[in-house]
């Protein structure tokens, strides 16, 4: 009779440890593709690539809970696969966690910070405060808003005595702008003049002219139908067409994005520019950040370094990033 129950016994944890390792290889081979083939995902339906790609660091979270149930699976077999999503995920992102922060200045290079400020932010002078304390050069703000406006005006008046405000976006500088401008990158079917969320100006550094571009993309939504990303990534375009006839041959791009760089609805704007990144760098919510969609780009010079800042009032944090020429 004790035999009898301890072969049922063995038997009962036989097959909780095969329930626990059974879906770890199949699961395996779907984490490795969606890796290695998230571009061939479909984006007709629901922006199911581009979800994916929002995201796409965190699909590494998956790998330890694969080998813990293998493990408790006592499955050899089931392990072995585990380690190729693993080394997929560490090729691709395991040179990142560590971010750098701004190096030390050297004559001629450019320190830039962007920031979406929050039209909800309920300190922004002390936002302000925190910004001029990094010590960019250059400074771009997004959801600006008319109430708010003087605090930002008032708090860099003196070490940024240059500026351009146009709709809810900003640019400070330390160095003089001209040709200042709004930038059209309404989507199509937003009749609302008064929707302006994008400007160019030419900075006048001291090694020379750049175009600088500060622009702060539709957001995207989410919902039953899946991703709603329509009007960023038609935003997008437009932004890239016009990045396209830009005549000067140093260009930096500040802005919120609403999308990682690995999103196929920024590539019009991300394929002909170099990303400032270093480190995962996420942004937003700046509570508990779980994406970066605040970016610094630029062609004609060179990303040194780059890091997200502490929090402010705002619920995205901030970007520093330092150029070289």
């Amino acid at each position: 009779m004790r035999e009898t129950r301890s072969a049922r016994l063995r038997a009962v944890v036989r097959r909780a440890r095969y329930r626990l390792a059974q879906p770890v290889v199949p699961a395996a081979v779907l984490l490795t593709f969606l890796l290695l083939g998230h571009r061939w995902l479909p984006n007709r339906a629901g922006h199911l690539g581009s979800l994916v790609e929002t995201f796409l660091p965190w699909l590494g979270t998956a790998v330890p809970v694969l080998l813990l149930r293998a493990l408790a699976g006592r499955s050899p077999r089931a392990m072995l696969p585990v380690l190729v999503p693993a080394m997929v995920w560490t090729t691709m992102f395991g040179g990142m966690p560590a971010g750098a922060g701004p190096g030390p200045a050297t004559a001629g290079d450019l320190k830039v910070l962007q920031h979406n400020v929050s039209d909800e932010n309920r300190d922004p002078a002390g936002t302000a405060r925190a910004l001029a304390r990094a010590g960019p050069d250059l400074i771009a703000l997004e959801e600006l808003t008319a109430a708010a406006l003087p605090a930002y005006q008032e708090a860099f008046a003196q070490r940024f005595p240059h500026r351009a405000v146009f709709g809810t976006v900003g640019l400070w500088s330390r160095y003089p702008l001209t040709g200042a401008g709004p930038v059209d990158i309404r989507p199509s079917g937003l009749a609302d003049a008064d929707w302006q969320r994008a400007l160019r100006a030419t900075v006048h550094a001291p090694d020379g002219e750049i175009a600088v571009y500060v622009a702060h993309l539709p957001s995207i939504r989410f919902g039953v139908r899946g991703l709603s990303a329509d009007r960023r990534d038609d935003s997008a375009r437009r932004l890239g067409s016009r990045l396209d006839g830009e005549p000067l041959r140093r260009v930096v791009l500040l802005g919120d994005l609403n999308s990682t760089l690995d999103d196929r609805g920024l590539r019009p704007v991300t394929s002909r520019l170099t990303a400032a990144r270093a480190g995962f760098g996420f942004t937003w919510p700046a509570a508990r950040p779980l994406a970066r969609i605040d970016q610094v780009l630029c062609r004609g010079l060179r990303p040194l370094s780059t890091t997200v800042l502490p929090a402010t009032g705002s619920d995205h944090l901030p970007v520093i990033a330092h150029l070289g020429w």
